[in-house]
């Protein structure tokens, strides 16, 4: 499997309805869902008003874990581009030859930013036969979040509304065959990534059931070989008899 890890990192992440914030939070529980996957192809992209992959596809686990660590808020312009978040994966898995491709989309805030709208990357990513598992991340309510900076760059928090465009995740979601979840902690994150992980296991065995050969036709082949070349010796045999 090729899964791309696309991450929110705008300022937002920073909100303490996680411990010790969403961002940290959500970064230690991908590195486990990474951890458990040895055999596939993994790549992460960061966005918040833009977008970048931090990693290609590897299957090298120390190179995606110490490129998810790297995440920080600040790196990138602010905002939320969730169309940029998925259509750079999506850019990542297009030249992919592996029988399932994912994005896990993680984000805790509504597309306000960015030049390809969500729907759109939705659409793009359907046709190259990629599926999009889309999680909000936030609790119901208000949350203490950054919402501005002192003179010393130091932020400072306020309880303010968890918004989250949970229509438009989920209409990603479904346009590409995925799923949406929504976490309002940290558990219910990390059983999140455990049922994507259960999930895409089991579309793989159906997938190689289904393109697996069937058994049986070599045995009716055998049989056929077996017949025809007996009667050939028997041709041979009575053409040999004066």
């Amino acid at each position: 499997i090729d899964i791309v890890l696309s991450m929110d990192v705008s300022v937002s992440m920073l909100a303490e309805d996680f411990r010790p914030n969403r961002m940290e939070a959500s970064k230690v529980i991908a590195e486990d869902f990474v951890t458990n996957r040895p055999n596939d192809r993994i790549g992460v992209v960061a966005f918040s008003g833009e977008s970048m992959t931090m990693c290609p596809l590897t299957t090298d686990q120390g190179a995606v874990i110490n490129q998810l660590r790297s995440l920080k808020d600040g790196m990138l312009s602010d905002g939320t581009a969730i169309g940029m978040g998925l259509a750079t994966a999506v850019s990542s898995l297009r030249n992919s030859e592996s029988k399932s491709k994912v994005v896990i989309l993680l984000t805790d805030g509504v597309n306000n930013a960015g030049v390809v709208s969500p729907t759109t990357a939705a659409e793009i990513a359907h046709t190259f036969g990629i599926r999009v598992y889309t999680i909000g991340v936030g609790k119901r309510g208000k949350a203490k979040s950054p919402v501005a900076r002192t003179a010393g760059n130091q932020y400072i928090y306020d309880y303010i509304d968890v918004e989250i465009d949970e229509q438009l995740l989920a209409d990603i979601a479904t346009i590409t065959g995925g799923k949406y979840f929504r976490a309002e902690n940290e558990s219910k994150l990390r059983e999140i990534y455990a049922e994507i992980d259960r999930m895409e296991k089991n579309i793989v065995k159906v997938m190689e059931y289904h393109n697996k050969p069937d058994k049986y036709w070599w045995l009716v082949a055998a049989g056929s070989m077996i017949f025809v070349l007996e009667w050939l010796l028997k041709w041979l045999y009575y053409r040999q008899i004066p």
